[in-house]
């Protein structure tokens, strides 16, 4: 998996935790942002991931 990718599903993964966090602590607002966040993240990731298996396993691209 790239690095690139790595670093957006564990951005993904805390700004779910986060989103948890606020909805439970009552911050409806910061929490929907939260979730936008998890969701633009999680898009990254999958672009990442998608990228580096089109462009082969002999490319730069999947460091």
């Amino acid at each position: 998996m790239p690095r690139l990718a790595v670093y957006a599903l564990v951005v993904c993964l805390l700004a779910v935790a986060a989103a948890v966090v606020s909805f439970l602590e009552g911050s409806v607002l910061i929490g929907v942002v939260w979730v936008l966040l998890a969701g633009l993240s999680s898009n990254m990731t999958w672009y990442y991931v998608r990228r580096a298996r089109a462009a082969g396993p002999d490319t730069p691209a999947t460091n």
